[in-house]
């Protein structure tokens, strides 16, 4: 599984409203999303021009096990 290189905070926030999840609290360039989809889940998202690999991928490894999916049925679901 090779994880995309250019996604920005914008459009994973844009992709993940596709499972559910609604920006709660914004503070400084960081937005708390929540989803009550499968029960309650909380991650963060940094608004910044380009995820770092290792931050992107321990969001999508969260939102993936909260969903009972893995991170490439995932990538797949949310066109990353």
């Amino acid at each position: 599984m090779k994880l995309p290189r250019d996604v920005s905070g914008a459009r994973l926030l844009a992709s993940l409203r596709q499972l559910g999840y609604e920006a709660v609290r914004h503070r400084g360039s960081h937005v708390r999303i929540t989803t009550q989809v499968h029960g309650e889940h909380h991650e963060v998202i940094p608004l910044h021009r380009r995820i770092r690999v290792k931050t992107l991928a321990s969001i999508l490894k969260s939102v993936a096990r909260h969903h009972g999916m893995d991170v490439e049925d995932l990538l797949d679901a949310l066109d990353l």
